[in-house]
């Protein structure tokens, strides 16, 4: 069974900083590619940030400079390490991939940044 766990969402000033973690289960995690999505109040959901199974990784512009997406594959976990975190970053975060046509997601984790 495919599983995706997100962890390490909170509270946090601007300019602070938080790393994400999703931890998969139930799939070849080395062989796929991982995405990092949020999704703000009223907003729809929108991809920040993706990691190929090459190690090649891309960014949303809003975030680049900011975020950096990575992973491990010895632990089957993708992380998004967010700094210079700004109140327009508040949003449910997901974690994501696509086998075929179907896309797989976490549960999310809210982060939440105070100005």
């Amino acid at each position: 069974q495919v599983q995706l766990v997100e962890s390490g969402g909170g509270l946090v000033q601007s300019g602070e900083s938080l790393r994400l973690s999703c931890a998969a289960s139930g799939i070849f995690f080395s062989l796929v590619d991982m995405n990092w999505y949020r999704q703000a109040p009223g907003k729809q959901r929108e991809l920040v940030a993706s990691i190929t199974k090459t190690y090649r990784t891309n960014y949303v512009d809003p975030v680049k400079g900011r975020f950096t997406i990575s992973r491990d594959n010895t632990k089957n976990t993708v992380y998004l390490q967010m700094s210079s975190l700004k109140p327009d970053d508040t949003a449910t975060y997901y974690c994501n991939f696509r086998a075929g046509v179907r896309d797989y997601w976490g549960q999310g984790t809210q982060v939440t940044v105070s100005s």
